[in-house]
């Protein structure tokens, strides 16, 4: 599968977070302690948020613990928002246009998951995706196809209500065709001004996702570490599985549910795929 991470919060230094930390993005692309591989080295994006207009997007097909160009980057790259991931192919090919994050407009996607015999669904769920949207398209991953009918069913407008849709397509879809336990995902997605996190799979066994804990508690359980004495109350950084370890640091995500990462208080909600009424499958 794959890892991801975001932060949102004041400034920071990319590589602050993604190179730093003892088990920072960039170790857990070669030694992950919690993802279905211990090595997720076929590619690796980022996206940040930034002076101009829009998300800037970096991706490469190098793994990212040998990326130099990725080094430069991070090391003079200040963002509030930012989102990362590094990535294990579960079958399509190792190139550009299937490394994480996807955007559109200002909108941002990263997934660690898999839809469940994607060759025997694409067809169907590709046929599902406005043809508005259609060219938007440009790799071959299920995340990307996932994405884009996130975006038919009205991300842009509510995005937990289109990849609650979405994600009931893809499993009605599914059932029609005999397979089960269609969906493993954690996704996330930004417009950068908030950020979802979800969690769910069809099965009830989700990979792993985490969010730090509110900053006045990180800082008073950790009273000797300067970075996070400058923890401010709407920070957060939310990890497929932590990049330290810190005692009070970090809040698993329930199974089944979604975080909402916002100027001011974070919401944490169930998440519910449904089939739209209309459903194109």
């Amino acid at each position: 599968m794959c890892r991801w991470m975001a932060w949102s919060g004041q400034p920071v230094l990319i590589e602050d977070l993604l190179l730093k930390p003892a088990h920072g993005l960039i170790d857990q692309s070669l030694h992950s302690r919690m993802g279905v591989e211990t090595t997720n080295g076929d590619g690796f994006g980022i996206g940040w948020y930034g002076m101009g207009d829009g998300p800037a997007l970096y991706h490469s097909v190098a793994p990212a613990w040998g990326d130099t160009n990725l080094r430069e980057l991070a090391a003079h790259i200040e963002s509030p928002l930012f989102i990362a991931h590094v990535r294990a192919t579960t079958g399509t090919a190792i190139q550009q246009t299937n490394c994480h994050p996807f955007r559109h407009g200002r909108w941002l996607l990263v997934h660690n998951g898999v839809i469940a015999g994607f060759d025997t669904l694409r067809r169907d769920l590709i046929l599902a995706v406005d043809p508005s949207l259609f060219a938007g398209i440009r790799g071959s991953t299920d995340s990307e196809v996932l994405f884009h009918l996130a975006l038919t069913f009205g991300l842009e407008d509510d995005p937990v209500a289109a990849l609650e849709q979405a994600i009931g397509v893809v499993e009605e879809c599914a059932r029609a065709h005999g397979i089960e336990n269609a969906v493993q995902a954690s996704i996330g997605v930004t417009d950068g001004e908030r950020l979802w996190a979800i969690r769910y799979s069809t099965e009830r066994k989700s990979r792993t996702l985490f969010v730090s804990a509110e900053a006045a508690t990180v800082r008073r359980l950790n009273p000797d570490n300067p970075n996070l004495q400058r923890f401010k109350d709407e920070d957060r950084i939310v990890v497929s599985e932590p990049i330290a370890d810190l005692p009070g640091a970090w809040n698993e995500v329930p199974d089944g549910s979604v975080l909402v990462v916002q100027p001011g208080a974070d919401e944490m909600r169930p998440f519910r795929p449904s089939v739209p009424q209309a459903a194109p499958v």
